[in-house]
C-alpha cells in the first residue's frame, strides 16, 4: 500500500491509501495501530510529508563508494547521528538555506528512509522488519560548513536547520518493498542527475541497522531512520557543487517515487 498524508480543504490532517487511478481513500485509524482503507474519496488540499517522525535518527558513512569518495574509512559499526523533529518539510515545499546562522555550503543527500511500525528493543537482525511500517524518500540536507566546523565535531548543527530533512511523496508499506536493500536510488539537481546508484552499496543494511539501534534502546512508532547516502555528493565533487536559491532538487526512490523540493533563501 502506498499511504500518504495531507491536509483536506477544512485544514484536517488525514491519512489515505493511494490508488492506481490516482486518487486516494480514506484511512480510518491510526497508520501505527489499527487502520482500514474506507471507501471515501481523498480531499487532498495539500500533500504533506507521510509522516511526523517521533525521532529521526541518521546514519553516515553507510554506502561504499560513499566512504570511499569522501577518503573516510569503512566504518566498524554504524556512524549515528540525529535531526530533529522539526526539520522536517513537505513534498513541494522549500528547502531554506540558512541566512541567520549562513551558510553556503548546503548539499543534498539522497536516502532510503524506513519508518517503524511498532515497538522496537533488542531486535533480531532476522525479527528487524517485522517492526518496520515502510519506506519513503528523504533529502538528508547538510550545511557541510555547520556540520565540519560549526558543530564543536558533532554533525546535528548542520543537518538540524528548519527544512533539512523533506520526506515524501508516499510512504510504501514493507509487504510491497521485501528487500529494501535492492533499490536504485538518485538524486536531480536543476535536471542533472548528481546521485544515481543502489541500496545493495550500503555497509550496513536495513536489518542490521535495525538490530543496531535498538539494543539497549526502545525505538518507538514514528521513529524515522535515514540509511545514508550513496556517492555524487555536491562537497566531493570538483568543483563542489552546492545548492542555491532558484535551485529544484529530487530523490527518486525506485517502487517508492519521486520527492521534489524548490530551494529558496531563507527570509
Amino acid at each position: 500500500m502506498k499511504i500518504i498524508r495531507y491536509a483536506d480543504s477544512q485544514g484536517n490532517i488525514v491519512h489515505a491509501a493511494q490508488q492506481k487511478d490516482g486518487g486516494a481513500r480514506i484511512i480510518q485509524g491510526d497508520i501505527f495501530g489499527e487502520y482500514h482503507v474506507t471507501d471515501r474519496k481523498a480531499d487532498v488540499a495539500k500533500l504533506l510529508a507521510p509522516v511526523q517522525p517521533f525521532a529521526i535518527i541518521c546514519i553516515g558513512l553507510n554506502y561504499k563508494f560513499h566512504a570511499e569518495e569522501t577518503k573516510a574509512a569503512i566504518p566498524q559499526h554504524p556512524v549515528v547521528f540525529m535531526k530533529l523533529p522539526n526539520v522536517v518539510q513537505h513534498p513541494g515545499d522549500p528547502i531554506l538555506l540558512p541566512t541567520h546562522l549562513k551558510s553556503d555550503k548546503v548539499d543534498y543527500e539522497c536516502e532510503l528512509a524506513v519508518v517503524i511500525g511498532k515497538v522496537a528493543k533488542n531486535v533480531s537482525k532476522a525479527d528487524a522488519l517485522k517492526h518496520v511500517l515502510g519506506y519513503t524518500c528523504a533529502n538528508d540536507v547538510s550545511a557541510r560548513d555547520w556540520q565540519k566546523h560549526g558543530g564543536g565535531g558533532q554533525w546535528c548543527r548542520g543537518k538540524s536547520f528548519d527544512t533539512f530533512c523533506p520526506l515524501g511523496p508516499v510512504l510504501v508499506t514493507v509487504d510491497e518493498i521485501p528487500n529494501p536493500n535492492s533499490l536504485a536510488i538518485k538524486t536531480v539537481l536543476n535536471g542533472e542527475t548528481m546521485q544515481d546508484w543502489n541500496t545493495n552499496d550500503m555497509i550496513f543494511d536495513v536489518p542490521t541497522l535495525i538490530e543496531f539501534l535498538s539494543g539497549s534502546t526502545t525505538l518507538m512508532p514514528g521513529t524515522v531512520i535515514l540509511t545514508g547516502t550513496p556517492h555524487g555528493v555536491g562537497m566531493a565533487r570538483t568543483p563542489p557543487v552546492f545548492m542555491k536559491d532558484g535551485d529544484t532538487v529530487s530523490v527518486e526512490i525506485e517502487q517508492i517515487g519521486t520527492l521534489t523540493n524548490p530551494v529558496r533563501s531563507e527570509a
